[in-house]
């Protein structure tokens, strides 16, 4: 009998395929971030209470009726050396009429996604820097961060590359305009 030769692991794949093995703690999730494993722990209910207030929103005003998911796996294209970044958004959102999440695995490509949602918790870093470039290479249209510590809301819009072109920065107790298609003033009082 013969062995079969396997090609080796490139440092990014055998990265990625530990990641995706991984089993992580009830309540915990474990994200690939521009080759770095992250695992975080469960939201506190300040950090669920601003998606409430989002979510309940942006159902309630966006010109085209959005579907949402919360903490659903996307997969986004990567740098070069690092492997395919696998980003769990707090919350994704999508037109309804695509219907992205009913039949996804649990890690999706982001094709359709509206826009991205995440609310700082034990990591703001990863939530203001690396999380941002992920979304921007993914060309995800919006990424929405609440940045609890700064007491902020900020919109980034018109990915390029690693990076989004423009941004929006408005303090917790202020409106932000989110453009179609949601387009409406999202109300940040409820953050103070």
């Amino acid at each position: 009998m013969s062995a079969v030769a396997h090609e080796p692991l490139t440092p990014a794949e055998g990265l990625l395929e530990i990641f995706l093995a991984l089993d992580t703690p009830e309540g915990f999730r474990a994200e690939l971030i521009e080759g770095e494993i992250v695992v975080t722990p469960p939201p506190d209910g300040e950090h669920e209470k601003c998606i409430s207030r989002i979510v309940r929103q942006v159902i309630k005003h966006s010109r085209t009726e959005m579907d949402f998911s919360g903490n659903k796996g996307l997969k986004l294209r990567s740098g070069e050396a690092c492997p395919k970044n696998h980003v769990v958004p707090d919350v994704t959102l999508a037109p309804l009429d695509l219907d992205l999440f009913a039949s996804a695995d649990s890690w999706m490509p982001c094709d359709g996604v509206a826009m991205v949602l995440e609310v700082t918790s034990t990591k703001p870093k990863a939530d203001r820097e690396a999380k941002r470039r992920c979304y921007a290479r993914g060309g995800i249209p919006l990424y929405l961060l609440v940045d609890r510590e700064a007491s902020s809301v900020t919109l980034f819009s018109v990915p390029e590359k690693d990076d989004y072109r423009e941004h929006c920065t408005r303090s917790f107790g202020k409106p932000i305009t989110l453009p179609a298609p949601f387009a409406f003033d999202l109300e940040t009082a409820d953050f103070l």
